[in-house]
């Protein structure tokens, strides 16, 4: 007679109790399960883990739109299916990605008051077509995401607040926008600066509280229609201060100032209204969506509050009215990228001492840091001489690596990624993105629980290891369903112990769940005639990892 089948959830916690749990939140995540129970969990102390290796490490490249820097790269395309060349263009660029071990992109789709989806709020975005307003026949924003969740990066969405032309484009000129712009309707909402100069360009105005509801509204219609996996914005805030020149907000100060005496108090307070009420805009609708910001990269100088940085530079709280110290302190984002585009060793703005301040910032808080990485300066002659050195840029990975709380790294950007200058890209990603790596956990924002897959099927082929696997459950809604996978390779036929699962050395690759069940990865690094043992892990939107499968031996 035939043993009665268990039922699959059964199955599942009955295998659970033989398997090691790859992270601290596994334990947590399985139903009935207290995490006293569970092995230790990997990457704890116990655990001998290489930093060259990280399990998790946030890894992006900027794609900026604005004025076509990165994509489009033309907004007037001469080819007559202008669509396709724009879509094989960013595909381009997520191979790129990839090749990089990459886990994310920060995809710039309002650059300028615009828009890069039918959005009812403002006008279709000049970049796509070269013309300010025209519907450039498809959905742009759509297709982004989708061909990047198709490769399992992440999606950050790149907005910028308040600018709304530039100077080689409407510039100061409302008239010079496209038709049914709301600056058209509310021109009050707008200021030109620098006043009356060249580079003159037109931005809303940050002290008005209906440009600030309206600038969320534009961008929430993004979040609750596509699948964002982030929202971030820029360092633009307040315009940089134009030489002798005041942003002229004199009448919006004496209407909406209250009781502030203080001109630049109230400024920092209308963006610290910005960030705070963004983030809950965005929590509200999707819990889930991570909002981050990459300011300027210095936020005082000691020597103007005791607080500040070892520098002497720009301070973004002064230039930007950008507070971004209290923006962490306060957690109004769950990740922050300071720009940190200078090298090891400049008296003005030392790399090397930048990075372990904002370390210090966001440690205690659930605020993730990564760095922006100036890789536009590498090669140029106007820079300083470490920029000639091709492996400057591999150096600041190098140094992150000794400050735990920096979590990973954006690269400035792609054009600059993809040109390579002085062999700059192979050295670092030869030297520090060898291996895929998960994008880290945000175990303050929500998840439920997340059973480990089951392994059905490992087989050689002439081109590698086969490997199939599927869902034992399939969650209810966006938190509860696996979004992804990881596969883990290790060497022989042992069963791989909890420390196995602590970095990256094992990992081979990321896949993203496809929804129809059953899943495959083709490991063609697998050597013919060596014994490898395979497992895999699920993992939720978050990037919260279940428990390894079961693990799979092929010989």
């Amino acid at each position: 007679m035939k043993a009665p089948r268990l039922p699959v959830a059964a199955l599942a916690l009955a295998l659970l109790g033989t398997l090691a749990v790859p992270s601290g939140a596994a334990a947590a995540q399985v139903p009935g399960r207290a995490a006293t129970t569970q092995t230790a969990p990997a990457g704890s102390a116990a655990c001998d883990t290489d930093p060259a290796t990280p399990k998790r490490q946030f890894r992006a490249m900027w794609i900026a739109s604005v004025v076509n820097i990165d994509w489009p790269s033309k907004a007037s395309w001469t080819d007559p299916d202008r669509i396709a060349a724009q879509q094989a263009e960013y595909r381009g660029w997520l191979d790129l990605a990839q090749r990089l071990h990459h886990n994310a992109v920060v995809v710039q789709v309002r650059p300028t008051a615009d828009a890069f989806w039918p959005s009812p709020y403002e006008p279709w975005s000049e970049y796509l077509t070269g013309v300010r307003g025209q519907d450039p026949g498809w959905d742009p924003l759509a297709f982004l995401v989708s061909e990047a969740h198709k490769r399992n990066l992440e999606f950050h969405a790149w907005f910028n607040p308040y600018r709304i032309s530039m100077p080689d484009g409407a510039g100061a000129d409302i008239d010079k926008l496209a038709p049914g712009h709301p600056v058209r309707e509310h021109p009050d909402w707008a200021v030109a600066y620098p006043v009356d100069a060249p580079g003159s360009r037109l931005y809303y105005n940050p002290g008005i509280p209906a440009v600030r509801d309206f600038v969320q509204t534009a961008i929430m219609d993004a979040v609750q229609r596509y699948d964002l996996d982030g929202v971030h914005f820029d360092d633009y805030f307040y315009p940089y201060p134009a030489a002798g020149q005041d942003f002229p907000d004199d009448a919006t100060f004496a209407r909406y100032g209250g009781d502030f005496t203080d001109r630049a108090d109230w400024r920092r307070h209308n963006i610290d209204l910005l960030v705070q009420e963004m983030n809950q805009r965005i929590k509200a609708a999707k819990p889930w969506v991570k909002f981050g910001i990459s300011p300027f990269g210095i936020w005082r100088n000691a020597s103007a509050d005791p607080l500040g940085s070892d520098t002497a530079g720009t301070q973004s709280y002064d230039a930007n009215y950008a507070d971004t110290r209290r923006w962490v302190k306060q957690e109004w984002i769950d990740y922050i990228v300071p720009q940190v585009y200078w090298n090891i060793g400049l008296a003005v703005a030392d790399y090397a001492k930048l990075v372990p301040w904002w370390a210090d910032v966001v440690h205690g808080t659930r605020v993730q840091l990564y760095i922006g990485q100036a890789d536009y300066k590498i090669g140029d002659p106007a820079q300083p001489a470490a920029w000639q050195d091709p492996a400057e840029m591999s150096r600041h990975l190098a140094f992150n690596q000794d400050h735990p709380d920096v979590q990973g790294n954006i690269h400035f950007s792609a054009v600059q990624v993809r040109a390579n200058k002085l062999g700059a890209t192979d050295i670092y990603a030869a030297e520090h993105y060898a291996r895929p790596a998960l994008v880290p956990a945000m175990t303050h924002l929500p998840a439920k629980p997340l059973l480990f897959p089951l392994v059905t099927g490992a087989s050689r082929q002439s081109d590698g290891v086969r490997l199939r696997w599927r869902p034992l459950l399939d969650g209810v809604g966006p938190l509860g369903r696996a979004t992804s996978y990881a596969v883990y390779r290790f060497d022989g036929a042992q069963l791989p112990t909890a420390c196995g699962y602590a970095d990256a050395a094992h990992l081979v690759a990321t896949v993203r769940a496809d929804g129809t069940g059953e899943q495959s990865h083709l490991d063609g690094t697998a050597q013919p005639g060596r014994t490898y043992t395979y497992a895999v892990t699920a993992l939720d939107r978050l990037a919260n990892e279940s428990a390894p499968s079961p693990p799979r031996p092929v010989r």
